[in-house]
């Protein structure tokens, strides 16, 4: 998926959550933590908005394990999640930065490519349904995310 792809996938997961889940965690701050997360596992692509920000880190990433490996598995959300739990950070933060990860690897197991979920272990998980990036398929769900992002924001801010 594209990187539009996956920051409208992290905004609607997140807001999805605050949604259904009724969690309100300090509403723009977690909704904003839930799009950037979204980002976080393409640093292992030097040419994701991620990787283009930080090319070091990027390119070691891309060199010690690959793309779509490490960083688009449960051991990479579990790890992050300890990580960011030991600091000061506000729970909402770190629990928007999960929720924007999940986001990534479920739309990018979606593709035709699938993702290593359960590395070490050299499976790829690809679901039932799948595009290939930047597909016409891909143009709609994006579409469909938007439009349901609208609604759910006005039926929580507006009604």
């Amino acid at each position: 998926m594209t990187g539009k792809t996956h920051l409208i996938g992290g905004l609607t997961a997140g807001i999805a959550a605050q949604y259904f889940a009724d969690y309100h965690a300090q509403d723009l701050l977690f909704l904003a933590s839930c799009t950037a997360g979204a980002l976080v596992p393409d640093i292992c692509h030097g040419g994701s908005k991620i990787g283009r920000k930080l090319p070091v880190l990027s390119h070691l990433i891309r060199i010690l394990f690959g793309h779509r490996t490490v960083t688009h598995s449960l051991l990479f959300m579990v790890a992050l999640g300890a990580i960011l739990s030991s600091t000061p950070l506000p729970a909402g933060i770190t629990a928007g930065i999960l929720i924007g990860i999940a986001s990534h690897l479920l739309l990018d197991a979606a593709t035709a490519r699938g993702i290593a979920l359960l590395w070490p272990l050299n499976l790829k998980i690809r679901l039932p349904i799948y595009t290939h990036t930047g597909g016409l398929f891909e143009q709609i769900l994006m579409a469909l995310m938007v439009v349901l992002v609208g609604y759910i924001g006005f039926q929580m801010y507006v009604v």
